[in-house]
């Protein structure tokens, strides 16, 4: 009979990268969505989640079992992940921490074995694999030069162990008896093939079955659809990425790995399903034919698993876990199985899964009438000026259709270089007679963080980064991988994350807040006495407005105007989506992490603790709830270091991270006695002592945007200039030269900053040369050319023709400085006076804006 499904269990929010089934009754599956679920079978339903685990924030890549001890009556699951720490839960617990905590590897946990007297084995990033015995660290196996994919128990003091150096190694205890080399790319999976030896899967596509004695090459199995595609094809050229799994053979209660009858390995980034091959219960098959192939709706099967009784446990990038069964009994109900099959059948499949063929020279539906030659074959026709993939089921007898064909280029072929994946590695050419670098990329990193990585490993001068740029973005431009969330970039909500928005783009998706879109502030919102646009809050994503304003039509009788200046409550930047921002922030640790020349960057253990606390504090302010975790000085310290050591094409996360501390932790930051060594490191982080009249790189535009958001953060009501100096330096460095260059946004940032210093004023006596910078920069705020040191304030306000919402903010500013040199009897001098009074009196021709007039007649009131 054939395999057909049987259940299918959806509870994860992303890939599902590993899956165990060590019973009839339960799976366990780890998933990027940060969690591992344990599912259990009733003998009245069907599977459910019994327990979700949630190790940390980061990915979960590996998941194990350990079967039941009187502590733990239906075992433990055993997790791994980015966080490098191996946490053992007590399925049915209700405790939601870790039973243990094993700690000893230094990156990504990517492979995990249970055995039934407690042993475990890992593999990790860190090219070792580990043995853990009662829960203790018992033997490092140490020698591989990348990473540790697969590992394998054999017996009581041997180990098997896969690596990405594309070679095996045997071990006994912490010594390699044996290394077995063959495989020409990495090893990504290893099963035991009782009485046998074992079976090995690798990024170059066969399945190798060996004698784990003698270590000779019994039998190569192909059988995957997408192969190496020819040299002619214009992407990157990869092996297909696959791993092995025996089909019907899993570690029983007491550990044991059954004869198989069979071997079943999943096609991981490149197929779409699980290959089932039949082989001998005494032998390795002859030919290594694969006798079924079971398509997923998905762009990869990350892993599969097998249960006693001899179901197939997958799960994909879909993040669905799915059972398998060729016993008709379990499988789903007909009408559950047709819409599997259309769903299948709906997919649009990459190009390269099944071949690179011209259309024109493709058959026509007529050619599905012939048979296929072997299970599992696909072929592609055209139906009309659609490209059809059927793929031929043995079982029925008849072709199945598998997708429409389409071209793709990224996450259908995950490449590797030096034992990590990504979606692009392209070759570039740097001289004629000299072999082409690597410079590999992810579509979901930014192109400068992997411009300047390369540049660094070649030792090629950074005078080059905008070159290289140019080039990833010519050559990976369109791509758009997988269409799960793991993909989309927090901070522009696209796919892939190009920077700060261009100047003047008011439309498209807030790239630092986190809010779906934006664009400037409508100019109907009416301003009240509380705070400057009244309403939804414009200034954070929260809201949509336009960019300029809508013609008023002249009103038959005049709408009674309330009074606005002083508007004594700042404005903040203080929406986010932390979650996002604490993804990010551990996708370039990760990358940092994983590149030679960039290691030495990465979080320290200390500091990522640091950092998960700060994450959850922020996480319920954000909410609007009380923080549950106490901040303090070393939190503040852990960011100050990770700024000033960070490249600058990593560094917005965590200048974005700051712009919450700002907003959020004032009160820490005044209390520890850090404010000057924040406010400092900000400084160092955005560049901003180095020249910024000339046009910026887009991270750099993007740091300064974000270092301006965090320096508005910093007044808030009842706050105190006190020591001015951090004041006086940003006040001495953007000039009205380099507000000539700036884009929307950053003039939008300043305009609010120097808006909520305004507000301060109103309370504090200020130092008069301190007010006197700060006047001549609410009048900078607009400026599109060169102007004279220190002109009046609304001279330069009459420059901005573009966004009312910076000229408001400026004008109303303007209105708090005069009400408080009124109140407080400290008078601005008399030529600023003047012309204030003059340009002022412009602005309601310039701008339609309804709030101009009225605020503006404020102003000219207080003159």
């Amino acid at each position: 009979m054939p395999f057909k499904l049987a259940a299918t269990l959806a509870s994860h929010s992303s890939d599902v990268r590993a899956v165990a089934s060590p019973t009839n009754d339960l799976i366990l599956s780890a998933s990027r969505d940060s969690t591992a679920i344990a599912w259990i079978k009733s003998p009245e339903s069907s599977f459910q989640p019994a327990a979700v685990f949630r190790p940390s924030p980061r990915f979960v890549n590996a998941v194990t079992y350990l079967p039941p001890t009187p502590d733990a009556p239906q075992g433990y699951a055993v997790t791994g992940g980015q966080d490098a720490v191996i946490n053992v839960w007590v399925i049915g617990a209700s405790s939601d921490e870790p039973k243990y905590s094993l700690i000893g590897h230094s990156d990504n946990v990517c492979a995990l074995k249970g055995r039934a007297d407690g042993v475990i084995v890992s593999g990790s990033w860190d090219r070792t694999a580990k043995i853990w015995r009662d829960f203790q660290l018992a033997h490092d196996l140490t020698g591989h030069t990348q990473s540790v994919w697969a590992v394998l128990d054999v017996q009581d003091d041997q180990f098997l162990t896969g690596s990405a150096d594309k070679t095996i190694k045997l071990w006994r205890q912490h010594k390699c008896l044996r290394t077995y080399h063959g495989h020409k790319d990495a090893v990504r999976s290893l099963v035991l093939l009782t009485d046998i030896g074992f079976a090995s899967a690798s990024n170059d596509r066969p399945v190798d079955f060996s004698r784990s004695a003698s270590g000779h090459l019994k039998v190569t199995s192909s059988t995957h659809s997408a192969a190496t595609p020819p040299s002619s094809t214009p992407w990157p050229r990869s092996r297909a990425a696959t791993s092995c799994r025996a089909a019907k053979t899993a570690p029983s209660a007491s550990g044991e790995v059954t004869r198989p009858s069979s071997l079943a390995r999943p096609s991981a980034h490149t197929g779409r399903g699980p290959h089932h091959t039949d082989t001998d219960a005494d032998r390795p098959p002859a030919d290594g034919e694969c006798s079924q192939t079971i398509v997923h709706p998905a762009i990869s099967v990350w892993s599969i698993s097998t249960m006693p009784n001899g179901d197939i446990v997958s799960g994909c990038s879909d993040g669905v876990v799915r059972i398998f069964s060729e016993v008709e009994a379990r499988w789903a109900s007909a009408e559950e199985l047709k819409a599997y099959d259309d769903q299948v059948a709906s997919q649009a499949l990459p190009a390269q899964q099944v071949g690179d063929v011209k259309k024109s020279d493709l058959p026509g539906t007529d050619a599905l009438s012939t048979p296929g030659k072997k299970p599992g074959e696909v072929r592609m026709v055209r139906n009309g000026t659609i490209v059809e993939a059927h793929q031929w089921d043995a079982a029925s007898g008849s072709w199945q259709k598998i997708g429409e064909v389409v071209d793709a280029v990224g996450s259908g072929r995950k490449q590797l270089h030096e034992g990590k994946e990504y979606d692009y590695v392209f070759d570039v050419d740097i001289q004629d007679g000299v072999p082409p670098l690597k410079l590999p990329y992810n579509a979901n990193e930014n192109p400068y963080g992997a411009a300047q990585r390369f540049l660094e490993a070649n030792e090629l001068p950074m005078n080059y980064v905008d070159q290289v740029v140019q080039f990833i973005e010519k050559n990976s431009a369109g791509v758009n991988i997988g269409g799960g969330e793991e993909y989309a970039d927090p901070f522009t909500g696209a796919s892939r994350y190009r920077g700060a928005p261009s100047t003047g783009n008011a439309g498209g998706a807030d790239p630092f807040t986190g809010g779906s879109r934006y664009t400037p502030m409508a100019a109907t919102l009416a301003p009240t006495s509380a705070g400057v646009g009244a309403g939804s809050d414009p200034f954070t994503g929260a809201s949509r407005y336009t960019s300029s304003s809508p013609p008023v039509q002249p009103m038959a009788s005049p709408v009674p105007h309330t009074a606005v200046i002083p508007v004594s409550k700042p404005l903040s930047f203080k929406q986010a989506n932390v979650s996002a921002m604490q993804g990010k922030l551990y996708q370039f640790d990760d990358a940092l992490r994983n590149e030679i020349s960039t290691s030495e960057l990465a979080l320290y253990p200390e500091e990522t603790k640091q950092l998960e606390e700060l994450f959850q504090y922020l996480h319920e302010a954000v909410a609007g709830r009380a923080p549950q975790v106490a901040l303090t000085r070393s939190h503040i310290e852990t960011v100050v270091q990770i700024l000033t050591r960070w490249p600058a094409s990593q560094r917005f996360p965590v200048l974005d991270l700051a712009r919450l501390i700002s907003g959020y932790c004032s009160t820490l930051l005044d209390a520890s006695g850090m404010r000057g060594a924040f406010f400092d490191a900000l400084f160092k982080a955005s560049d901003w002592t180095k020249d910024m009249s000339n046009s910026m790189t887009t991270a750099r535009e993007t740091n300064v945007l974000l270092a301006l958001r965090t320096f508005a953060n910093a007044f808030q009501e009842k706050t105190r200039i006190g020591d001015s100096a951090w004041v006086a330096q940003i006040f001495a460095d953007f000039t009205s030269s380099v507000y000539a260059t700036a884009n929307k946004a950053q003039r939008l940032a300043f305009a609010t900053l120097l808006f909520n210093i305004s507000c301060v004023t109103l309370n504090e006596h200020i130092d008069q040369s301190l007010r006197s910078t700060h006047v001549s920069l609410l009048q900078q705020l607009t400026l599109h050319t060169p102007h004279p040191p220190r002109p009046a304030p609304a001279q330069v306000l009459t420059l901005e023709k573009n966004d009312a919402e910076t000229v408001y903010r400026a004008l109303v500013g303007a209105g708090n400085v005069l009400y408080a040199a009124k109140s407080q009897s400290y008078p601005l001098d008399a030529a600023q006076l003047s012309e204030l009074r003059a340009s002022i009196s412009a602005l309601p021709a310039l701008f339609a804006d309804a709030r101009i007039r009225p605020v503006s007649g404020e102003v000219l009131a207080l003159l």
